[in-house]
């Protein structure tokens, strides 16, 4: 069915009805948006001349999605979380905001309410047999270079099943496992007494593998572990970093990887005084920079759908 319809009257009409751009009643930015989206996507059925089964194909595909909530996973998957982020590094450039800890996605799997601690958090709760210890310390610091007191360090990471509490399909972890925030003290330091994260990848059989599997690519991510740094006087920090030698750095399903993001892992030893599972315990220093308000206001923070809870 070779044809073009897409500049048609019948079809800018339909166009135009379906986002009710005739009215004055109703969100204009809601109006303005669907219409271009329509509009697109209509396009690209002229364009690449879709059928009906490849259309109804995709509806099912989305109804799919939505029932096994991978939503954010796709979205992460397919690079739209990644765009977000170039372009939030654009508005940086044109702002001359330079320096600072680099951003990098969030991912879907953040929870809100994690205790909070003064300088040092211990968050692995639950025994693992499979993962050693692990210690992430390190300095936030301003644009001046100087201690930031008072910021809060969130952090959240796998266990050595690749799975996160409050989303572990085994049931295995307490809630708050492996998550925790610190504020910092006047020397703007922080750590996190942990256990050493894996590598994992998305549900084999759920939507967002099922589209990638039709691509030809994998659903893997190296290991990582996630950060959100908050303060009143500068820019909230959304980040997270990978940890060295993971096969995968370069190859993540996500495109979360980034230069400055991979710290040095180091050997140490005299974790039984730190209350480690083992004397011998991994140590990263993560320093953390952040940045200054854009004409008085936090661009860097996003609304979008995140679970909480209570600890």
């Amino acid at each position: 069915m070779s044809v073009k319809v897409f500049e048609a009257k019948e079809v800018q009409d339909l166009l135009s009805a379906a986002a009710n751009l005739g009215s004055e009643d109703g969100n204009v930015r809601a109006k303005q948006i669907t219409h271009r989206l329509l509009s697109d996507l209509f396009k690209a059925i002229d364009d690449l001349d879709m059928t009906p089964d490849e259309i109804w194909a995709g509806v099912n595909y989305f109804n799919r999605l939505g029932r096994d909530g991978e939503a954010a996973l796709l979205a992460a998957g397919l690079g739209l979380e990644k765009f977000l982020d170039i372009r939030m590094d654009a508005e940086d450039r044109r702002a001359d905001i330079h320096g600072g800890t680099p951003r990098t996605i969030e991912g879907p799997l953040y929870v809100a309410g994690a205790p909070l601690r003064d300088g040092v958090a211990k968050i692995d709760i639950n025994s693992d047999e499979e993962a050693g210890p692990l210690v992430i310390r390190g300095t936030v610091t301003g644009p001046d270079g100087k201690p930031v007191a008072g910021a809060v360090v969130e952090c959240w990471h796998a266990n050595s099943k690749g799975f996160y509490s409050h989303f572990d399909p085994t049931g295995a972890q307490s809630d708050f496992n492996l998550r925790g925030a610190v504020k910092t003290g006047q020397d703007g330091k922080y750590e996190f007494r942990t256990l050493m994260p894996v590598g994992y990848g998305c549900p084999p059989h759920g939507s967002t593998q099922q589209l990638l599997n039709v691509l030809a690519r994998h659903g893997n991510r190296p290991a990582h572990v996630h950060f959100f740094v908050t303060s009143d006087n500068f820019r909230k920090l959304t980040t997270q970093i990978n940890i060295e030698g993971d096969p995968l750095i370069w190859d993540d399903f996500a495109y979360a990887t980034r230069e400055d993001l991979i710290p040095r892992v180091v050997e140490k030893t005299g974790g039984a005084a730190l209350g480690l599972k083992a004397d011998a315990y991994k140590e990263i220093e993560f320093d953390i920079g952040l940045t200054r308000f854009v004409e008085g206001k936090d661009n860097q923070l996003v609304n979008r759908q995140r679970t909480s809870a209570t600890a």
